[in-house]
């Protein structure tokens, strides 16, 4: 619906950004990568309801700013890589796929395509021919019915349902089609081809068909998802609207406006469609916290303000309202063409790609069932080639169908969905008893891999409680108790500074401050009373009212302007007019308050020292009298504000003006044009008043975090909007830098020229001993706007302690995307509404309990208490992927390996199946299940937190090490075991196993084939028991990878006890009487009664397996690096 914009609307990414440009655009926080299901396990906010949707308030506003930070990406690319190759002649930094990355084409193509819009930029006349349409008349009916036609209703797509799919994955993902397939064949086995048919068949196939139902319900509950935004989106669009067409005024639904349609709005309308203003009235506002999370209404305006069409504001977007004033605008889109429609369909994309454990697990699926498919082809082809001519009554066609399907059933873990749905909600389980709150169960695991985590620094490495502790005064450096002594005797005496200079500091810090005292403690002292505004404001706030009552300047001046801080300036305006004649004297220096008249207006501002300092002319000398600000004293500031911030403190400049009422063109009531005047005035003739130091200390616990974390092997960068000196002060405070400042490099140590690095993907940055790695460096926002892929390629690969100072919300989150480019798994931790694009863009999101809804919706997890809480997000991270592998290699052995070789002997070799189908599946369904579910229990090994994070790709949950424990060792001692106890049977029954090699069917002399059966009823009853019982110590043997049950004992010490273990245990046993001492199933199944002796001689056996086991881990332990450590799961 739009044409190709105008190329030329680019914006150079300035460290000022209002001295490059008129409009003020703060930017507020989200993103958008993923959308997630809320499982039952989810939260939206520790403040909302969990039950019902997404509330959309929160969010929207996360996929609006992020596509308009790409947006502002990719209207700067060319005049980006055009300033980079003037200072280096290397390629150019952006282009379309390095902002879009990789899997991100529907943002990237939404983002574009919004990016071309140029309807804001065209003058108003070109609006109104562009769509055919008139001022006065509107559209006609006939051009509205050709329109309905062409552009459809104005309401929005509902999201695409897959239900089929959804519900055919619930079935079929893993091995239910195995399981579905086998079952179907078992049947067919029964009837028609068997003859007569096999009640052990049917039982077989039923119980198949009961796994894969069972199996699907897990898969269910697991993916379970609640509904998505679009359903509350319907609810936000009006329903009625008023609009000129044939020129008369007429009312119309919303659905069915059509783009050129001239609507009329006025104060509490809500906006039906995207529209251009055309006209609008001074007071015009609207509010647009629906999508961009900003409270304060923005004025309507007929000229464009941003060249993002997303911030301009003569562009009225869907869903916001009129607050204040009317306005007549032409509708440019509507439905899914509108942005709300765009970020709404953003919002319930279905989330693409898997989970790190997702594709754990599919590759563990493919592992088996390549391995299934070989010994399914091996038993097919020894049939064909030989037994079906040679020994033709040995298997027939249905017995070789259900051997088929045994070999499936015996190298399918049946148990492993159960137990991995069980682990996972277990996890997040406890991570909810450590005050760490999990939005998606399948991103528990990802938290093991994390190998990079990008910290916000205020309220997250500090504690968000800011107190001034300095100020500079006229080029003296004073302490805020110092100050306070200066004042007071300058009230007693007429001591070396004049009385109001201190008061013109008092005044700004007092006026200039969006803080306001809470009415109910104004009696406390000062340090005490609650105060309503950011940490910033509140500490500032407490040193102006400590220098005097703050109340006493608010009763002589009044607010005429106001305009709020943010990331973008960097900086708080706040233009007054004074209403008592006291206020000249205790905000002005004498010269300039006997001059200021009626109607004259004080600016005040306060922000970054860096950028207000240039467009300082005066400051306030010793005398309180406005001096010249020579480079001297200029450059005395600057060392002032240089030592403060090497000391980790946060410095504010305050500053005033003088304003003539002749200066303005326009009035404080037209905010539109007034706030631009005052911009402009704010770029130069500022008066220097004075600076403050504001100390953030770090929380007590942060250090030792870092100190952890790094052990972890974890990189933990700092990435802040605060000057660089103050954020490399803090981050030494806080272990981030470890370093002397003399070798801490900047970004002139970064080539611009491709080296030779390490890939990620190969190396893990974090191994012990890698020393290469003791690397610090401190890049600012200006400095990452410069950066090519060389320069990101070295800073990845040979630096792990970085602090990015002075950075907006779009850095941050190029930031995340960077280091996902190069390999590495992204935690990205914050709490403000700023922080939100870079923590849904991370792999993991993590967000501060007390923090905005907005970023904790966009994040994956939650810290309800301090940052701390990460180190114990990160253990049972890891000790998720941990407990799954210890899972897997308990089912193995026995359900799986220990199963095949019955078959296997059997089609072979022409031995009785030993171990009947029927069993196999009870030992996968049953007696192993609980167990191999009570290992999600385990308790984090010593060493968990000493290891690198586990490289995504390359450290599989399944890989040759785990097959080789599973299968060549315990499962070969299982095997051999449970063939020597059920051939023992036999042979003390009788039984030669002489007779029985290479039998094929042949019964041993002297007895009847149905006392045959029934004594091998028994003994493969025997192998199951056998099975059941070493399985008891397997699991004792898995419970730790590297350290001895007595280093990790499931009982008797708190920190690794495990009593799941035990029921577990007896329940196999309850399970395995059942199935094999009830009259009624032993019959149908051929299972029989064991005598006692073969429940107490594996118990030996499971110990050898225990103790063989023990000596193992002992030689890990010893020699990490030998033969034993390299082979080690």
């Amino acid at each position: 619906m739009g044409k190709p914009g105008n190329k030329s609307r680019i914006r150079w990414q300035d460290n000022d950004v209002e001295a490059g440009r008129s409009a003020s655009r703060p930017v507020q926080g989200p993103g958008l990568e993923r959308t997630r299901s809320h499982g039952s396990m989810s939260i939206r906010s520790v403040r909302s309801n969990t039950g019902g949707g997404v509330d959309p308030s929160a969010a929207l506003p996360i996929q609006y700013r992020t596509v308009s930070i790409d947006i502002d990406d990719y209207n700067r690319k060319d005049e980006v890589a055009n300033k980079v190759s003037k200072a280096a002649a290397t390629g150019t930094l952006f282009s379309l796929g390095h902002i879009c990355g990789s899997g991100r084409l529907t943002i990237c193509l939404m983002m574009t395509g919004l990016a071309d819009l140029e309807w804001h930029t065209l003058p108003v006349a070109d609006v109104v021919n562009r769509w055919t349409t008139s001022l006065d008349q509107g559209l006609s009916q006939d051009q509205i019915r050709r329109r309905v036609t062409e552009y459809g209703k104005n309401t929005p797509s509902p999201p695409e349902t897959h239900h089929f799919q959804q519900i055919m994955g619930y079935f079929f993902k893993g091995f239910g089609s195995v399981l579905l397939v086998g079952s179907i064949l078992v049947f067919v086995a029964w009837k028609p081809l068997g003859q007569p048919p096999a009640q052990a068949n049917l039982a077989l196939a039923i119980v198949l068909l009961a796994v894969f139902f069972i199996q699907a319900a897990f898969n269910m509950w697991q993916d379970w998802s609640s509904s998505r935004v679009m359903a509350s989106i319907k609810n936000m669009i009006p329903e009625e609207c008023l609009l000129i067409r044939e020129g008369v005024q007429v009312s119309a639904m919303a659905a069915d406006i059509v783009p050129g349609d001239v609507l009329l709005v006025k104060a509490g309308n809500k906006l039906p469609a995207d529209v251009r203003f055309v006209q609008v009235s001074s007071d015009a506002k609207f509010d647009r916290s629906i999508l961009t999370g900003e409270s304060v209404p923005l004025a309507a305006t007929v000229d464009a303000t941003d060249e993002n069409y997303l911030e301009t504001k003569n562009i009225g977007l869907q869903g916001t309202h009129c607050s204040f004033g009317t306005c007549t605008g032409v509708v440019v889109a509507t439905g899914n063409k509108t942005v709300f429609g765009r970020i709404a369909k953003l919002t319930n994309e279905p989330k693409k790609g898997m989970t790190p454990l997702e594709r754990e697990v599919l590759n563990f699926v493919y592992v088996i069932c390549s391995i299934m498919v070989v010994m399914i082809i091996a038993v097919v082809v020894i049939w064909a080639a030989w037994l079906r001519t040679t020994y033709p009554d040995w298997i027939s066609v249905p017995n070789l169908i259900v051997a088929c399907v045994s070999v499936a059933v015996a190298f399918i873990p049946e148990g492993l969905p159960v137990a991995l749905t069980a682990s996972l909600t277990i996890s997040a389980n406890m991570m909810r008893k450590n005050k760490v709150l999990c939005k998606s169960l399948k991103t528990v695991e990802t938290l093991g891999s994390v190998s990079v985590i990008c910290s916000d620094k205020t309220g997250t490495l500090t504690e968000n409680k800011m107190v001034v502790t300095d100020c500079a005064l006229g080029g003296k450096e004073m302490t805020v108790d110092g100050i306070l002594d200066v004042a007071i005797a300058e009230r007693l005496t007429n001591g070396d500074m004049a009385s109001n200079s201190i008061d013109q500091l008092r005044s700004v810090a007092g006026l200039c401050n969006a803080g306001e005292f809470d009415a109910a403690t104004r009696s406390l002292p000062v340090s005490e009373r609650k105060i309503h505004g950011d940490a910033t404001d509140q500490a500032i706030l407490r040193f102006a009212e400590g220098l005097g009552p703050v109340s006493e300047l608010k009763r002589c001046w009044a607010t005429k302007f106001n305009l709020a801080f943010n990331s973008k300036n960097k900086f708080m305006i706040r233009v007054l007019g004074y209403t008592h004649p006291d206020g000249l004297s205790l905000a002005l220096p004498t010269g300039t308050a006997s001059v200021f008249e009626p109607g004259d207006m004080l600016l005040t501002i306060k922000g970054a020292p860096e950028i207000l300092m240039d467009r300082c002319t005066n400051f306030t000398g010793s005398s309180g009298v406005a001096m010249t600000l020579t480079p001297e004293v200029r450059e005395k500031f600057n060392r002032i504000k240089n030592d403060w911030s090497a000391q980790g403190r946060r410095v504010l400049l305050l500053a005033h003006k003088a304003l003539s009422r002749r200066s303005f063109k326009s009035s404080p009531s037209s905010s539109a044009a007034f706030e631009a005047e005052t911009l402009e005035q704010a770029k130069s003739g500022l008066t220097l008043v004075g600076l403050v130091a504001i100390v953030d200390p770090h929380r007590p616990e942060i250090p030792e975090v870092v100190k952890i974390l790094r052990t972890a092997g974890i990189r933990m960068f700092m990435v802040t909007g605060d000057f660089a000196l103050t954020a490399q002060a803090i981050a030494r405070e806080c272990g981030i830098i470890t370093n002397p400042d003399s070798v801490v490099a900047n970004v002139t140590a970064l080539s611009r020229e491709p080296t030779k690095t390490k890939n990620h993907k190969d190396h893990t940055p974090s191994e012990e001993g890698d020393e290469e790695l003791s690397k610090s460096i401190v890049l600012t926002g200006p400095d990452l706007i410069t950066l090519n892929n060389p320069q990101w390629d070295a800073l990845v690969s040979s630096y792990n302690e970085v602090v990015f100072a002075r950075t907006t919300p779009e850095q941050k989150l190029r930031i995340v995307r960077e280091l996902q480019d190069r390999g590495h798994v992204v935690g990205m931790t914050g709490d403000g509404v700023n922080d939100a694009p870079a923590l849904r863009a991370a792999d993991i999101g993590i967000a501060i309990g007390g923090g905005s809804d907005i970023a904790i919706e966009a994040a994956d997890m939650v810290l309800l208490e301090s940052f701390s809480s990460v180190v114990e997000a990160v253990r049972f991270g890891r000790v998720l992927f941990d407990n799954l592998k210890k899972t897997i290699a308990y089912l193995l052995p026995a359900g799986s390996f220990a199963e095949f070789w019955p078959i296997m002997t059997n089609v072979a070799f022409g031995l009785p199946q030993i171990l009947s189908s029927f069993l196999m599946i009870i030992i996968c369904c049953f007696t192993d299940c609980l167990a191999a579910t009570a290992l999600a229990y385990e308790a984090p090994e010593a060493d968990v937190l000493k290891r690198p994070p586990r490289r995504v790709g390359v450290d599989r949950l399944v890989d040759w090490r785990l097959i080789v424990q599973s299968y060549g060792f315990v499962g070969v001692i299982e095997t051999v075991v449970a063939f020597a106890m059920a051939y023992w049977f036999l042979e003390r029954e009788g039984v030669k196993f002489g007779d029985l090699w290479f039998g094929f069917g042949r019964v041993p002399g002297g007895m009847s084939g149905e006392e045959v059966v029934a004594r091998l009823n028994v003994a493969s009853s025997v192998y199951f028991v056998t099975l059941v019982v070493v399985q008891w110590f397997n699991l004792l043997a898995v419970r730790t990878r590297r350290l001895s049950i007595f280093q990790h004992p499931p009982l008797f010490n708190k920190e690794t006890r495990n009593y799941y273990l035990f029921p577990a245990v007896l329940f196999s046993l309850v399970m395995a009487f059942f199935w094999l001492y009830i009259p009624s199933l032993q019959s149908v199944l051929g299972t029989a009664e064991v005598p006692v002796e073969y429940w107490f001689l594996p118990m030996s056996f499971g110990l050898g397996i225990l103790l063989l086991d023990e000596g193992r881990k002992c030689m890990v332990r010893r020699y990490p690096g030998g033969f034993w450590g390299r082979v080690a799961w």
